[in-house]
Parts: C-alpha cells; sequence; structure tokens
C-alpha cells in the first residue's frame, strides 16, 4: 500500500469518528433532556419498554458477532464466507428494524402515542430516540449492502480492507449505541 493509500484511509477514518462524535453528542442530548422531563407533571411512572425491543437487542447483538464473523474470513481470503456472513448480518439488521416498529405497534397498544391527547413525554422520547436510531441502522444498513456487492465483485481481500472496516466500525457503533439507549430507557424510564 502506497503512502497516499495510507494517508486516504487516514483520513477516511477520521472522517467516520468525527461523524461518530457528533452522533454521541446527538444522543446525549437526546438522553439528557429525557432526563430532565422526568420532573414533568405528566411522566408516567414504570412505562415499560415493549418486548419487543428486548428481541431487537439481542438480534442487534447476533449481528454484530456476524460481521466480526465475515471480517475474520476476509483476512484469511475466504470470500464466499465472507458474503454469507455480511448478508446474515444484513438480515439481522433488517429485522431489528422491524421489532422495532413491532415495539411502537406494542407502546400504542398499551394506549400511548407519539403526539396527540394519548402521547405522554415517555413515549414520545421513547419513540423519537428509537425512530432516530432506527434512521442510523437504515443508513448502516445501506452501507452493509454496498460493501456485500462490492465483495461479491472482488473489491475486498486481506490487503484491501478499508471500506469493510470502515463499514465494521459504523455498524458496531450503531449496535453499541443500541445497547446503551436501551439499559438507559430500561433503567430511567
Amino acid at each position: 500500500m502506497t503512502s497516499l493509500e495510507n494517508k486516504k484511509n487516514r483520513a477516511l477514518k477520521m472522517m467516520l469518528w468525527f461523524g461518530i462524535g457528533s452522533l454521541i453528542m446527538t444522543f446525549a442530548g437526546l438522553t439528557s433532556a429525557f432526563l430532565v422531563s422526568k420532573n414533568r407533571d405528566d411522566w408516567v411512572e414504570n412505562f415499560n419498554l415493549p418486548e419487543a425491543f428486548y428481541y431487537s437487542l439481542f438480534l442487534i447483538i447476533i449481528s454484530s458477532i456476524t460481521l466480526i464473523l465475515a471480517r475474520k474470513f476476509l483476512i484469511k481470503n475466504k470470500l464466499n464466507l465472507v458474503s454469507i456472513f455480511l448478508l446474515f448480518t444484513i438480515i439481522l439488521g433488517g429485522l431489528f428494524v422491524i421489532f422495532q416498529f413491532v415495539g411502537f405497534n406494542q407502546i400504542m397498544d398499551n394506549g400511548y402515542h407519539f403526539t396527540g391527547p394519548t402521547s405522554t413525554i415517555n413515549s414520545s422520547f421513547i419513540f423519537l430516540i428509537a425512530f432516530v436510531h432506527i434512521i442510523h441502522i437504515i443508513v448502516a444498513l445501506i452501507v452493509l449492502i454496498i460493501v456485500f456487492i462490492k465483495n461479491f465483485s472482488g473489491v475486498y481481500s486481506h490487503n484491501n480492507l478499508t471500506g469493510f472496516d470502515l463499514a465494521s466500525i459504523f455498524w458496531h457503533f450503531v449496535d453499541i449505541l443500541w445497547i446503551y439507549l436501551f439499559i438507559f430507557l430500561v433503567f430511567f424510564g
């Protein structure tokens, strides 16, 4: 790898980390606002997260494991196995999104909505935080689909990991972010 390629790869990783830093600030602001809002009169005590959010937590953790396995096979240059584990990761990510919307329906089935007379500050924040996270999961899924196509085309190898690694870093970040948000909502919701 040339010096110019190394500089480009470092610059790409730095830009990704700056983006991740801004997302951390965004979600820190949302969770801080959630905590401040607990003092409101319309706060509902003991607001339980929907069961589907627990399943989505499991799915997102497994998806990180399948992506780690895909990278291990990429280092070994076993590109067919890379494609299989990337596909598993994408499917698990899609199921995560589906279960998030199932969770939204479970919240609404309990009589709480995002806005309107049947909304609460709790439900509004939970919808907002989860929906903003879903948007980032969808972006990460699009990136993983591009990586899957590029891998299928033979772009990546044990000598060329940068694009794969950038997608992996972002995917693992949104996974860790959901774990944090889930724990936050369980203990402070």
